[in-house]
């Protein structure tokens, strides 16, 4: 058995404001329930309150079950870390314990070879056969040949930078799945995973019987593997928990029918409330002048007070009001045009037209090229005039080609970074970034620049700087100077990775109403819905055209 019992969860930030406010929901058994709601609302928050991190101002959480947890940072591990680290952070806290005194001893006795260290070093190799670690490395020799492809003991002390962020997820969730706890914790698991890995995880997902909570802004995702949804909803005194009961394909009628049954019952309750007060006048002027109406008077008070105790009925929710608008602009018909165009030591030489106003998606497994080829077209193409040249200051690393890729007349590429690396913007407010302005967009006083970032659900973090931001903040934000860049051409690097659900509506919106042509990098298979055509990086080297989304090729066979 192993389930969770979040009962009446309330959480306060260092500044005082409520972050979370009564929070309440179970997750029975065996089932797999999904955490979403708005970026900001405190899901990771909850999560570590859940795994014991953070201590909640009010209100406890049961569970049963040994629980296994995969934090946010997996995927974007860029430290010293090996790959036997990364496997150490997935497992039970004693093995956990034992790995990491096994690696202090031995650090002791190479700084100190004395009997004392050496004593050390001894116990805690018995100590890591006890806890059972020489077992589990018989799982991780499975684990790291079906992440990686390689047998636990040479991959061990290979550094985890070196590994791809899908690569990274793949490692701890297989591990997670294959590990003794019955109960997982699992944050954002299909960020950085492309969609053979996103389909495994949903596999995984279907197959396993463990208890399984997780964070996840995809939705085919949800709707494949999610049996039960809990929602933050943000409120005036902090955010609140809905739960619906099945799974995504379900959840947005429930929602809107659930939002429309709290419209009509606070519009009932508002007029009842304006007919107990009208009725309390009505009987105190009456009362004014003939004594034998005071009791009926003070009854209408009573009445009003009590009807005002129990309080009017469950408030909306506050929803987002995420407004994008990309403008865009007329360029030439031939937006695009690659000629035997060879990503070097990627893939095979190509050729390919885009015209005005497609929507192209950028399809293929990690690694392939697909990031390299937008960044190509990001920098102007080959020998880009003036007028290709970026649209904002965003670093971009060169991409080595042979053949050539022009870009049309009139087109100023936007580039929409995945990592949302941008060293140009930290240290600043966001106020302080759209007032200021740079050499491609204008300045904007502070009303204006106000209302563009409310637009964007961003006018509570004006003052912030842009380094603390969230994922889905930095995205927002990013987009909305794309608006503002005069772009004609948006390359759109995985944008909807860090992007909620309403967000990732906003941007497809807009995306509708641009007037100018996209191209997409994505592993989203709900928003390339919405492209027109497809080019895809093939696990043979070759790049081919598809008019519908082709999700089955593997890793590019190549020399390694």
């Amino acid at each position: 058995m192993a389930h969770i019992d979040v009962s009446g969860i309330d959480y306060f930030l260092s500044d005082g404001t409520q972050l979370l406010n009564g929070v309440t929901f179970k997750v029975p058994d065996g089932t797999k329930t999904a955490l979403i709601g708005p970026n900001g609302t405190g899901k990771t928050t909850l999560f570590r309150i859940i795994a014991g991190d953070l201590v909640p101002d009010e209100g406890v959480i049961g569970r049963s079950g040994n629980m296994g947890i995969m934090r946010q940072f997996v995927g974007q591990v860029r430290d010293g870390s090996t790959v036997r680290d990364l496997l150490v952070s997935a497992a039970p806290p004693a093995l956990a314990a034992a790995a990491r005194e096994v690696d202090e001893a031995e650090l002791a006795m190479v700084e100190d070879d004395d009997e004392p260290s050496q004593m050390r070093y001894a116990q805690a190799i018995v100590d890591w056969g006890d806890a059972g670690g020489y077992d589990v490395e018989t799982v991780w020799d499975e684990v790291c040949m079906a992440a990686l492809g390689l047998p636990f003991d040479r991959a061990q002390h290979r550094p985890a930078s070196s590994l791809s962020g899908g690569e990274q997820k793949r490692l701890v969730l297989e591990a997670l799945f294959a590990g003794p706890d019955d109960l997982l914790l699992l944050d954002e698991p299909d960020n950085y995973l492309d969609v053979p890995g996103k389909r495994w995880l949903e596999d995984k997902l279907n197959d396993s019987k463990k208890t399984v909570f997780f964070i996840s802004h995809d939705r085919e995702l949800l709707n494949n593997a999610a049996g039960r949804i809990v929602t933050l909803e943000p409120g005036i005194n902090g955010a609140g928990a809905w739960i619906h009961g099945g799974g995504f394909g379900s959840y947005v009628q429930a929602r809107e029918d659930r939002n429309a049954r709290f419209e009509e019952l606070r519009k009932r309750w508002d007029e009842e409330h304006v007919k107990l007060k009208e009725l309390v006048n009505m009987y105190k002027n009456k009362a004014a002048f003939r004594s034998d109406m005071a009791n009926r008077y003070h009854a209408a008070q009573t009445r009003l007070a009590k009807f005002l105790e129990i309080g009017p009925p469950e408030a909306l929710p506050i929803e987002q009001n995420v407004q994008m608008r990309l403008k865009g602009g007329r360029t030439a018909k031939r937006a695009i045009v690659a000629e035997k165009l060879e990503l070097t030591g990627l893939m095979k030489p190509f050729s390919t037209e885009v015209w005005f106003g497609d929507r192209v998606g950028v399809l293929g497994s990690n690694g392939s090229g697909k990031s390299h080829f937008l960044r190509l077209l990001a920098t102007g193409g080959t020998d880009p005039e003036r007028e290709h040249l970026p649209v904002s200051d965003v670093e971009i690393a060169e991409v080595p080609h042979e053949g050539t890729v022009k870009l049309g007349a009139r087109i100023r590429p936007g580039f929409f970074a995945q990592t949302h690396v941008r060293p140009d913007l930290l240290g600043k407010t966001l106020l302080e970034i759209l007032h200021r302005g740079d050499e491609h967009r204008s300045g904007l006083g502070r009303e204006a620049a106000a209302g563009a970032l409310d637009g964007y659900g961003l006018a509570g973090q004006s003052e912030q700087k842009y380094e603390s931001l969230s994922g889905g903040q930095q995205a927002r934000f990013q987009i909305l100077l794309l608006q503002l860049s005069g772009a004609t051409l948006l390359l759109l690097d995985e944008p909807t990775d860090n992007l909620d659900l309403h967000s990732a509506e906003a941007l497809e919106r807009a995306i509708d109403h641009f007037e100018g042509t996209v191209l997409a990098v994505t592993h989203d298979r709900w928003f390339a819905r919405t492209f027109d055509r497809f080019l895809v990086f093939g696990s043979d080297g070759k790049v081919y055209e598809s008019a519908g989304p082709v999700w089955d090729e593997k890793r590019v066979e190549r020399v390694r």
